[in-house]
């Protein structure tokens, strides 16, 4: 083995498939919440109310077409003659078949022998040394990475256009008649599961864009503290709005367009004081305003997240990869700092102008839990980029720096440096 002097460099190693679970998980989800919204549904339609049954319908509908055109995007399905595929997509049962597709490809996968496709090259942090690491990309593996992309993208339309909405939805309903039957309870569960699901993945996709160099595996003490801080973060947004729209029906509706209006808009601002032009490498086929609408449903989908909770990444229109890959601590401060204030304005705005519906409910208990909620869900933010984040060694200001203002002073001792790896494979270089 290689120590930090050097060595003979490795061979490429083989890529080996992994088991596709992140595909079965966000299919068991797209899968879940629209039996359960049709089993909801049909209550609805039992009991006459037509206003929360076209709510609920649309709120399954119209994210689960654009989950069928993202597959069908990522895949190229157009342009080859694959005429089951397409119906299921007609059908909203896209995420079936292509989840069928990735398990046949992983349980075929090293059965033979197969020529590599490419090699790839990463680099892993080991215990404060980078490894360089070479491995061979086959045909399966590179099928594979296709499917986890594509449905990486669709977890998050899934749960930012789709979960999110309804799960505001059916628990504002849920307040105003003051009982939760047992199918809206069980959509509720599948939605918050898929919204955090969701913004899981919008961490793990930042961290991937970010260190595109890096091998980056998450440990399960992280996921455990990212699932902690989406849960409260979303959770306690959620309720903080429908609490408000109980009490301020006609208000809610500007504070939302607000919200994503102007997350919509700033990246856009920010493309054209560039001056830059857009983007060429969406798709080849593609004209400009295809591309233009390409990145407004883009946009749209940013924007919808940033109204729950925070994206994990900033968009930046004028990159080729439209992500801003720079560790910026004072977005990420003024975002938290901005939507505690706008949650702390809004439920004690519902405290003073509350109903006789909130009778039997200690108040001031509520208002404390949900401010305390957001707090500690801030506070697993912080622990997890200051201690668990995959590639915090990469830092060159870690969470601490920024909060007692260090790196405006001086640079403090110990500092990762920027490195200059050398070309070698298999060399480990000390970044202490």
């Amino acid at each position: 083995m290689d120590g930090p002097s050097g060595g003979c460099p490795p061979t490429a190693a083989p890529s080996r498939a992994k088991l596709p679970l992140g595909i079965i998980i966000s299919t068991a989800l797209f899968c879940g919440e629209g039996a359960a919204a049709a089993v909801l549904c049909l209550s609805y339609d039992h009991s006459d109310d037509r206003f929360w049954l076209a709510l609920t319908i649309f709120f399954v509908l119209c994210p689960s077409v654009l989950v069928q055109l993202t597959l069908i995007f990522v895949h190229r399905d157009l342009s080859r003659d694959r005429p089951l595929v397409l119906l299921m997509h007609l059908l909203q049962l896209g995420p079936l078949i292509r989840c069928m597709e990735a398990l046949v490809v992983y349980c075929w996968s090293g059965k033979e022998e197969e020529p590599y496709v490419t090699i790839t090259r990463k680099r892993r942090l080991r215990k404060g040394y980078e490894v360089e690491m070479e491995q061979e990309v086959g045909h399966s593996v590179r099928r594979l990475a296709t499917h986890r992309n594509a449905f990486k993208r669709m977890a998050v339309i899934q749960a930012f256009l789709g979960s999110t909405p309804q799960l505001t939805l059916q628990l504002y309903i849920s307040v105003l008649e003051k009982y939760v039957p047992a199918a809206r309870a069980v959509l509720m569960g599948i939605c918050l599961v898929s919204v955090t699901y969701g913004a899981l993945v919008c961490n793990t996709l930042a961290i991937q864009v970010k260190y595109d160099d890096y091998k980056v595996q998450l440990r399960p003490l992280a996921f455990l503290c990212i699932v902690l801080w989406r849960s409260l973060e979303i959770s306690t947004r959620v309720a903080v709005l429908v609490l408000f729209s109980t009490v301020f029906k006609h208000w809610i509706i500007p504070i939302a367009l607000a919200n994503l209006l102007v997350v919509f808009f700033l990246p856009w601002v920010q493309f054209w004081r560039s001056g830059t032009r857009l983007p060429d490498n969406i798709e080849k086929n593609f004209s400009r305003v295809g591309t233009v609408v390409v990145l407004c449903a883009f946009t749209l989908l940013y924007a919808s997240i940033n109204m729950f909770c925070w994206s994990a990444v900033q968009l930046n229109l004028a990159d080729r990869d439209l992500i801003d890959k720079s560790q910026n601590w004072g977005r990420l401060a003024v975002y938290y700092v901005a939507r505690l204030a706008e949650n702390t304005a809004l439920v004690i705005l519902w405290y003073f102008f509350k109903t006789d519906v909130y009778e039997n409910i200690c108040t001031p208990l509520l208002v404390a839990q949900l401010l305390i909620g957001y707090c500690l869900g801030i506070y697993f933010m912080l622990l997890f980029f200051q201690y668990l984040h995959p590639c915090r060694q990469l830092f060159r200001h870690n969470v601490a720096d920024f909060l007692h203002c260090v790196c405006c002073r001086r640079q403090p001792p110990g500092t990762p440096l920027h490195l200059q790896v050398p070309y070698e494979p298999g060399v480990r270089h000390s970044i202490v």
